[in-house]
């Protein structure tokens, strides 16, 4: 009986309405097939076509509590010093004076930031469309060297121009009022931290785009470098811009550098998302691959990308923090 109903199940053909009903024998060693079932694994092949946007994400996340348990515990047992305790308890007493405002009303001066905002989002939307090129390309074997031509042009002028916004701004914010005492630890800590990875795989692209010059490698060692330049001029510019404030009411009117925080600000969006959508892919790299080999370049990308990605994300942060506390006189107890 079980041989004759055997051979009725295999005999209905799959494209019959009967065939979604049908009782597949098995036992529990098999033999198993993967549509046996008619099951799908949407949600395991969702998960590994989104792991390598997410993986970044946990290193990120424990870079961020290494610094801030690492201020913590800095911090534990410390007694602030005369000064200091002084200047608090003047803060409060202004503070319990002046006419305190709603907590709910909330206002953005965009002043002297227009210029800066429009060529930022111009930027970033041929950035984009570089990146749709680049996806396009990437996928025809007879484009594949265009498609990193392309993408390495598109990064290598995004450097150039960001390297001369950022030298700019270093000049601009210098007429601003620097204060030394502004407690920014954790912020640097981050910002440094994660230009390591920047530092590490700017390296790494250096050494290997040297040892294999040809064709088209100079222009991946000219914009490996320029990469290293421009990270090294943006951080130093942040660190010293997110200690200044405006002293007078002209520097409240003109605003000097907002425009160039404004455009850093937006490209450095548009440089996250190559770091996050571009580098992460190995066809973008045939030169490093060529190098180093796939297992030793994977274990470079994944210890240097999610700090990069990271660090362009920072930037971002720190840049809007720039814009928003920058431009605005510190009251005298403060």
């Amino acid at each position: 009986f079980q041989k004759a109903f055997a051979s009725l199940t295999t005999d209905v053909p799959p494209s019959h309405p009967a065939a979604a009903h049908l009782r597949v024998p098995r036992g529990l060693k098999g033999p198993h097939h993967i549509f046996e079932c008619r099951r799908t694994n949407i949600m395991g092949s969702l998960v590994q076509d989104a792991s390598p946007f997410l993986f970044p994400c946990t290193i990120e996340y424990s870079l961020i509590c290494a610094a801030i348990l690492y201020v913590m515990w800095k911090n534990i047992s410390k007694y602030p010093s005369k000064d200091v305790a002084a200047a608090i308890v003047k803060a409060r007493i202004l503070e319990g004076l002046a006419y305190k405002k709603s907590p709910h009303l909330y206002s953005v001066d965009c002043a002297r930031a227009h210029k800066g905002l429009f060529f930022g989002i111009l930027v970033l939307v041929l950035t984009i469309i570089s990146l749709i090129l680049f996806f396009v390309l990437v996928s025809k074997k007879d484009y594949a060297t265009l498609a990193v031509v392309e993408v390495n042009v598109c990064e290598l002028a995004l450097y150039a121009m960001t390297t001369f916004a950022s030298l700019a701004g270093m000049v601009c914010v210098r007429k601003l009022k620097y204060d030394g005492n502004r407690n920014l630890e954790l912020d640097n800590i981050l910002l440094v931290g994660a230009q390591t990875g920047m530092f590490i795989y700017g390296t790494f692209t250096i050494i290997g785009g040297h040892f294999t010059i040809e064709k088209n490698t100079i222009l991946i060692l000219i914009t490996a470098l320029s990469s290293l330049i421009q990270t090294t001029c943006q951080t130093m510019f942040i660190l010293d811009a997110s200690r200044r404030s405006a002293k007078t009411a002209e520097q409240l009117r003109k605003k000097p550098g907002r425009e160039i925080v404004t455009f850093l600000l937006v490209t450095n969006l548009a440089m996250w998302a190559i770091n996050t959508l571009e580098k992460s892919r190995a066809e973008s790299h045939p030169v490093q691959l060529h190098f180093y080999g796939l297992w030793a370049w994977t274990i470079i990308t994944h210890v240097s990308m999610p700090l990069a990605i990271f660090y362009r994300f920072h930037s971002t942060v720190c840049l809007c923090e720039i814009w928003k506390r920058a431009y605005k006189m510190k009251p005298a107890y403060m």
